[in-house]
């Protein structure tokens, strides 16, 4: 008895002294808790995660002496040991004076130093998401070299790096939490409209540039990576709302609200979840631009004026053809012809354009996200592995500026996710759905109560007949003009009338664009993706596989598509290998990666990547880089089925099945019915558009000469995947207390897809010199804008640097400045349009100092852009140079658990633009209180 007594306390004594439970505070320099810093048992998979005052608690099996490493982002680690049980720890960490030792995943899909990456890789952690100047995180990701933002709208901004950026911009992708967050109707993500909280981010990574070896078709200009913070690591209720006014010359000054939560709880050591609510509403940059879209110097008093922020101008006949259709017209209650014979000899050959509403009667500016996200997480054995679902749904209202303007109202957006994944490996599979809600094109709405008023038939009738009439009553030309606009006018519904207001809302709920301006869609992605490192099973190398493949749907019931007689679906997969060595004592890091696409519209590619980093200096301070990569991108659902009128053109899609699939009904010109035995109506499908067509551009000039050996053959190729071919240098280094980062590159394109607007004759064939020429002679063709691919060389380089130090005592300075530079010539390819739309130089800088005095902070942004062209389907024009301050002032009250800031965006006031076309930006001034953010 007394052995088995002596025993139990024996065995007891063990499992007690077995748990060690250490207690500890992280805090910097300053004496200032570290939130969210990592506490490791050297050697081990195990530890906490800081809390709000850097307060953690370790408990394990683990029998003292050992050591506890402790990192936090922005400041160097530090290891401690722990020599007892129930020891209580203070830990310092000094800041960092450099991001180097700051670990990024995406650009090998794998941990490593961002001072180590094989290519350009930029980093916005918590401490940058803390101290932005910007209002919000997303709009922060602008001070970072190489980017581009272009501000669509208050809630809608497009990210770009390295050139050739629009709003729909299908060359660069967005990732949260592994997840392509681009709509399927519309192939791009609404920015941060239906992203993240800002509670719940854990990092953004920027990979600039072609990526397609590791990340396959469209990571083609480069990926944003947004992270989320795991339950597991980061638990409790965190929040924040900002309040406060933009101000704009347009729209005036208006109040603004951004809120979220965030409430994450890990309910044992297996099974953790969180849930993220966010709400966004303020009023929208109103646009007034009301100068003539087509640059012929033209205003409202002009005959055929088309405002570029003005709608229903866009339909223009020429007063000559109508007046030739008239003298043939039978009126029904006279029997007699509306005009007499004879009369086209009173009317100029002139264009004459319906009068336009401007956009702000067209749209309530009104600005708003209501996002919200939740994710289930089980860890079965308690370590590394970990099953997930996560949902993700967001609901908005913004403006989209593509080949029109539109008023994107009450989208819908879903994604959900299972993942099942450790440190090795995962296997994802996600849906994204889209509904396109009560969005409405404001170009055609504007035309369409137009219509509803008067039709087009009737207003030019009456335009012409009055001026017929005015003219032999002795008018001058202008007497005239003005006469006749004033009859074809009369009876024109007024915003703000009953009238109006009945046309409008009927236009925006009609999907048919002959009458309304509605759009529907309900389309989706369905993709799946694997991936295994097989670091733990060989040695010699980091080698991992895997793959992935989607499959898309689309349903626009007509509205956007060809897709009339039910979805249009096609799939497409790869897989890609990555090889990583390091040799020469770890200081050089070779990289290779392969990766074989197919979709089943098109032939297979390979797309290879190969990177070399050498690191220099005693202290290994200074590392060398250099990469060769490919890249190529799909041609985008719209690239290959969209079947859209814009008003001036249909665009069509470069898909062989999509020809036949955009079948229309035109009206033929009288001259041609009684001359050339035409029908009165033609039926056509888009086929004339790849396989009968003239370039647009020599239109013009056939117009002008009346020579048809102006005249030049378009028959747009089909659209096939573009490819480019990336050769990148770099350093990243440490010099004293300067960081630097240096990078250029090299990009050579081909098969590049772009546009052409082409026209297409109801009858004859393109280049017959006959038929055809009479067909455009009597305006009888259709105008098209073409998705295919140039054979014209398009090359761009450039250059990034940035440059951070400390200064005096301790305050934060940053510099970076960007070159880019389109290598085309232009002359030779005068119909070719590359949509660069990137300033050649941008300089930004920042300086800052998160303990100024003690628990306040402030951070200073300043950014200054070269003047550019933007060329989009929209519209043409130059963008000018402008310059931004952001500037903020943040207050810690560590007993409130809080984070109080003040902060305004382009504080000097002046207005700007980054697209031709869309609103000026304006201000915004905001107060925010963050709520226990670790």
């Amino acid at each position: 008895m007394r052995k088995l007594i002596l025993f139990s306390f024996l065995i007891f004594g063990v499992l007690g002294y077995s748990q060690t439970t250490i207690k500890g505070k992280v805090v910097d320099q300053n004496g200032q808790p570290v939130s969210s810093a990592n506490v490791v048992i050297v050697g081990k998979a195990e530890g906490v995660v800081a809390d709000f005052d850097g307060l953690f608690t370790l408990t394990t099996s683990e029998v003292p002496p050992f050591k506890l490493k402790v990192t936090s982002i922005g400041y160097s680690s530090s290891t401690v040991d722990v020599t007892s049980n129930n020891q209580n720890l203070t830990i310092k960490l000094t800041e960092e004076a450099t991001q180097l030792g700051e670990i990024v995943i995406s650009a090998s899909r794998t941990p490593e130093r961002i001072f180590e990456s094989p290519v350009s890789v930029e980093r916005f952690g918590l401490k940058d998401i803390k101290n932005t100047a910007s209002s919000d995180f997303y709009d922060g990701l602008e001070n970072l070299k190489g980017v581009d933002i272009n501000t669509n709208s208050l809630t809608f901004k497009s990210i770009n790096t390295r050139g050739f950026a629009t709003f729909a911009n299908t060359r660069f992708m967005q990732m949260v939490d592994q997840m392509d967050n681009s709509a399927p109707a519309l192939n791009f993500p609404l920015g941060n409209l239906l992203g993240m909280t800002e509670t719940d981010v854990l990092s953004v990574e920027l990979l600039p540039g072609a990526a397609s070896a590791l990340y396959g078709a469209n990571a083609f200009n480069g990926i944003l990576f947004m992270r989320s913070k795991n339950p597991f690591d980061f638990q409790g209720i965190s929040a924040y709302i900002k309040r406060g006014i933009t101000s704009q010359e347009v729209s005036g000054d208006n109040t603004y609200t951004d809120f979220g939560i965030r409430a994450a709880y890990k309910f044992s050591d297996k099974f953790a979840g969180k849930v993220n609510f966010g709400y966004l509403n303020g009023t929208d940059w109103g646009a007034d631009n009301e100068t003539d879209k087509l640059f012929r110097g033209f205003t409202r008093d002009d005959l055929d004026y088309d405002g570029v922020n003005v709608y229903g101008d866009e339909v223009s006949q020429n007063m000559f053809s109508v007046a030739q259709i008239l003298t043939k017209t039978i009126d029904p209650e006279t029997g007699e012809t509306i005009l007499p014979a004879g009369a086209e000899a009173l009317v100029p050959s002139v264009n004459v354009s319906r009068t336009g509403y401007n956009e702000k009667y067209l749209t309530d500016y009104n600005a708003e996200s209501i996002k919200a996200d939740w994710g289930l997480y089980y860890r079965p054995w308690e370590n590394d592995f970990e099953i997930s679902y996560v949902g993700k749904v967001g609901s908005g209202s913004t403006i989209y500026q593509g080949a029109n303007r539109y008023a994107i109202d009450d989208f819908f957006l879903q994604q959900h996710k299972l993942e099942i994944k450790n440190d090795n490996f995962f296997l994802r599979g996600y849906l994204t759905e889209d509904k396109a809600g009560d969005s409405y094109d404001m170009v055609f709405t504007g035309i369409n109560i137009n219509r509803a008023w008067k039709s087009d038939q009737q207003w030019f009738g009456e335009y012409v007949g009055t001026y017929v009439l005015s003219t032999l009553g002795g008018a001058t030309s202008d007497q005239a003009h003005a006469a006749a606009r004033a009859q074809a006018e009369s009876g024109r519904y007024l915003p703000g009338t009953p009238e109006f207001q009945a046309a409008y809302e009927r236009s925006i709920n009609d999907p048919d664009l002959s009458s309304g301006s509605k759009f529907q869609d309900n389309s989706k992605i369905y993709h799946a993706d694997a991936n295994y490192n097989f670091s733990e099973i060989i040695e010699f190398a980091d080698i991992q596989v895997g793959g992935s493949t989607r499959t898309y749907e689309l349903n626009s019931s007509g509205t956007i598509y060809t897709d009339n007689d039910g979805p249009i679906r096609y799939s497409e997969f790869g897989v890609y290998t990555q090889i990583q060595k390091k040799l020469l004592e770890d200081r050089l890091k070779l990289t290779g990666s392969l990766r074989y696409d197919k979709s089943e519209l098109f032939d297979g590619f390979f797309s290879p990547r190969l990177a070399a980093g050498y690191t220099l200096g005693e202290n290994k301070n200074h590392n060398l880089r250099a990469s060769f990569q490919t890249g190529f991108r799909n041609p985008t659902t719209q690239d290959l089925y969209i079947g859209l009128d814009v008003g001036r053109a249909i665009l069509i899609g470069g898909a062989k099945d999509n020809l036949e699939r955009d079948v229309r009904t035109y009206g033929v010109s009288q001259e041609a019915q009684d001359n050339l035995g035409q029908p009165a109506t033609i039926e056509k499908s888009g086929d004339g558009a790849y396989n009968n067509s003239y370039l647009a551009s020599s239109l013009q000039a056939f117009g002008a000469s009346g020579n048809p050996a102006d005249l030049k053959v378009a028959n747009s190729n089909l659209a096939k995947p573009e490819q480019v071919t990336s050769f990148e240098l770099g350093y990243r280094g440490k010099v004293s207390d300067v960081v630097i980062d240096l990078s250029g590159y090299y990009n050579v394109y081909k098969d590049f897809l772009s546009n052409e607007t082409v026209v297409s004759t109801y009858y004859g064939e393109a280049g017959d010199n006959s038929l055809s020429v009479l067909a455009l002679a009597n305006g009888d063709y259709q105008a098209y804008q073409t998705y295919t691919n140039s054979e014209a060389n398009v090359n761009s380089y450039g250059a990034t640097l940035g440059i951070d130090t400390k200064v005096l005592g301790g305050f934060d300075l940053g510099a970076n400045y960007t070159y880019s530079k389109l290598d085309f010539d232009q002359e030779a390819n005068p119909d070719f349009r590359t949509n660069f739309n990137t300033p050649e130089h941008k300089f930004k800088a920042n300086f800052g100092k998160t303990d100024l005095f003690e628990n306040i902070g402030f951070n200073v942004a300043y950014r200054w852009s070269d003047s550019y062209f933007w060329e989009a389907s929209f519209g043409d024009g130059q963008v000018p140079s402008f310059s931004v301050l952001d500037a903020q002032v943040n207050f810690t009250v560590p007993s409130l658990k809080s984070n109080f800031k003040v902060g305004a965006s382009n504080l000097l006031g002046d207005e700007y633009f980054t697209a031709f076309g869309t609103g000026y930006v304006g201000s915004q001034y905001y107060v925010s209180w963050t709520i226990n953010n670790l």
